[in-house]
């Protein structure tokens, strides 16, 4: 294999935030589409791939695969020796503390809802209300902390397209950015750095 692989649902935020990662470094990859709500993470296949059976997931060209979205970026970032990737020990630090928090705490509120409001067509009274509780919390934190352009230091890290796949399409799980300011125009500013359309990674 000769080059990057990328296998991935393009309705999933987690999918798209490796597929932005990499053509903002410029890398070559093919894209092997495999289809969540169809089952294809599953086949035996792509298990071979993901033994956990879960999209995203990369092989390099050295025949190394590693599943995880923000795994992924940070990998990907940090061999390209891309400024993503803060050479400053404590901003390091701090990117991945988002990236950790943006899995454990913002993730399962705001993408869970967002499918099942917008992908499976859940009526609202159906879903669980701590879903959109848990999820204005998420983004009440982002709001009080995005006092400057970027989540860490002065430039855009792994941080930054970590946190705006699913942010940017929250108004799809029923969040209004309208009330979150600093974060609505912290989302205008990433897509503009990693010219992403706005009507990507819709439903």
């Amino acid at each position: 294999m000769s080059k990057l692989t990328i296998y991935g649902d393009r309705i999933s935020g987690n999918c798209l935030k490796v597929k932005w990662t990499a053509d903002h470094l410029g890398l070559s990859y093919q894209w092997v589409d495999v289809s969540v709500l169809e089952g294809e993470a599953r086949s035996d296949d792509f298990l071979r791939v993901n033994p956990f059976g879960q999209v995203p997931a990369v092989e390099f060209a050295d025949g190394h695969t590693l599943a995880q979205s923000n795994a992924i970026i940070f990998a990907l970032a940090e061999r390209a020796g891309s400024t993503l990737v803060p050479s400053d020990a404590f901003q390091r630090a701090a990117a991945l503390s988002w990236m950790f928090w943006e899995q454990y705490s913002h993730e399962p509120a705001i993408a869970v809802r967002r499918f099942l409001l917008s992908g499976k067509k859940t009526p609202t009274e159906e879903i669980d209300p701590a879903l959109y509780a848990r999820g204005e919390r998420a983004l009440s934190h982002m709001e009080a902390r995005l006092q400057s352009a970027w989540l860490v230091g002065d430039a855009p890290t792994v941080a930054d397209i970590s946190l705006v796949a699913y942010t940017r399409v929250a108004d799809e799980g029923g969040f209004d950015l309208g009330d979150y300011p600093n974060v609505k125009a912290w989302v205008g500013r990433v897509e503009r750095e990693f010219d992403i359309p706005k009507t990507e990674g819709r439903f």
